[in-house]
Parts: structure tokens; sequence; C-alpha cells
């Protein structure tokens, strides 16, 4: 079976859209769905390739408990 695919975007893909992504892959491993889905998460500029998530969504993510490593 084909995993279904979930792809979040936003502009640089340093803040919302990674942010995005770490909720889903939260919500989906708390549910044992971890890989039910294929996730990731995207930009539609280019200026920001291969930099990690901004520091403002890491720190928002870990006060929820959730990891932004993906």
């Amino acid at each position: 079976m084909v995993p279904n695919s979930v792809l979040f975007v936003c502009l640089g893909n340093i803040c919302r859209s990674p942010l995005a992504e770490g909720i889903f892959r939260h919500l989906m491993s708390q549910g044992a769905r971890a890989d039910a889905c294929l996730i990731d998460s995207a930009g539609t500029g280019g200026w920001h390739v291969g930099n990690p998530p901004d520091e403002r969504a890491i720190e928002v993510a870990a006060r929820h408990g959730v990891d932004l490593d993906g």
C-alpha cells in the first residue's frame, strides 16, 4: 500500500512549514501512525535552502514537546 503524502509549504521553510510538519509528526506519533504518511515541508523561495528551522520556531515547538528534527 502506498502511504499518503502531506507537504506543508510556506515562503522560506524556516518557520511556519517546519513547525506545521513537526506538529503533524508529533500528532501522528501519538496515535502510533507515524509511518502512515510521508511528511515533509518546503518553501516557495530558495534563499533558506539547507538552513535549520528558525530558533523561534524551535523554541515554540520545544515548549509544547514537539521536535523539529525532520
